[in-house]
């Protein structure tokens, strides 16, 4: 019985559960983050580009 009341008084599997969802957020948030800003230096590079060819 003292076993079963130690296992339930321990939180390091909830934190480890914890640790991992923040970190799971912060991947999706640096996903997101990087793909608009690759979508924003692609179509800055494209109108260098064709500025360059214009001139």
């Amino acid at each position: 019985m003292q076993k079963l009341f130690s296992l339930a008084r321990d939180s390091r599997g909830a934190t480890a559960i914890e640790y991992g969802l923040i970190a799971a957020l912060i991947a999706v948030a640096a996903i997101t983050a990087m793909t608009a800003l690759g979508n924003q230096l692609s179509t800055t590079f494209n109108n260098v580009s064709n500025n360059m060819k214009a001139s």
